[in-house]
């Protein structure tokens, strides 16, 4: 190897090894397990649904959290109003055919404590993605359609995870 390019080959990992130091002095931080403000959760869906199995696997790795299977044990119940995926279509090409939809992902949903008070209020997650479509390639597109449903549900855990984080539950009744 020659004398010239060592000299930028220690720059280049000199600025490397300095990159994490600089994002850790900025406040970066990964984003870590978020805790729930409750010991116990019951959710209120079928339970060998996938968006079920995702909430609970989300809720056993981020938290200590324990996902119950009746809902008189446990501290709060997740009431799913409203899941559904609808298609849309954005646009049509010069022969009226679809070029292009969007794909929705509604879910509505509260959080109740075991008294009955609302500790969230209902909410509605809504995810949009739109798909390009082409009559010649159908099936590489459905696909495509089963892929982006798959990320959106991804997005609406997370998203769910980030709220019942945040809940605040309420004070308990003074006992008699």
């Amino acid at each position: 190897m020659s004398h010239l390019h060592q000299p930028r080959r220690r720059r280049a990992l000199v600025a490397l090894g300095a990159l994490p130091l600089l994002a850790a002095g900025c406040g970066f931080q990964l984003r870590g397990p978020r805790p729930l403000p409750f010991d116990t959760i019951y959710l209120g869906m079928y339970e060998y649904s996938e968006l079920a199995a995702a909430i609970r696997r989300q809720i056993k790795a981020g938290s200590t959290t324990r996902v119950v299977a009746r809902q008189e044990d446990a501290a709060v119940r997740l009431e799913v109003l409203a899941d559904a995926k609808e298609k849309a279509i954005l646009a049509l090409n010069t022969q009226g055919r679809v070029r292009e939809y969007q794909l929705r992902k509604r879910f509505s949903f509260r959080l109740v404590d075991r008294n009955g008070q609302e500790v969230i209020a209902p909410n509605e997650i809504l995810l949009r993605r739109d798909l390009a479509f082409d009559d010649s390639q159908v099936l590489a597109k459905e696909q495509e359609e089963i892929l982006l449903y798959r990320d959106m549900q991804g997005d609406l855990v997370q998203q769910l995870m980030r709220r019942l984080s945040a809940a605040r539950m309420p004070d308990a009744p003074p006992k008699p």
